[in-house]
């Protein structure tokens, strides 16, 4: 199993660090992605036979590493699904950048690349 780093963990949520260049989900890929690595985690922590319910509530960006919420109960997905709606679940991000910015405050809305 991957070297899984939890930062807090209940009956309802488990909130891991997603570290770059890891998918949330699985894609065309198929490489290791988060959702299944946790699914991993719990059925063996729990010794769980068959599947193994995570919601995924938000997603992060392949390159992207950083804080990720997982849903472990349907009802817990449901109810930060509708937070994430309601825009009451929010991210920040913290970008680290090689040089020198010019202005001393800058707001980024959307980066494409």
């Amino acid at each position: 199993m991957q070297d899984l780093k939890v930062i807090y963990e209940d009956n309802h949520i488990i909130v891991v660090e997603k570290r770059p260049n890891i998918p949330s989900q699985s894609d065309k890929t198929e490489d290791k992605d988060m959702l299944s690595i946790i699914k991993e985690y719990l059925k063996e922590k729990y010794n769980k036979p068959g599947n193994v319910y995570l919601g995924l509530v938000h997603r992060l960006d392949r390159p992207v590493g950083g804080v990720m919420v997982f849903a472990k109960t349907s009802k817990a997905a449901s109810r930060l699904s509708q937070q994430v709606r309601n825009k009451e679940f929010k991210k920040q991000y913290l970008a680290v950048v090689d040089g020198k910015i010019e202005n001393k405050k800058r707001n980024f809305r959307r980066l494409f690349i």
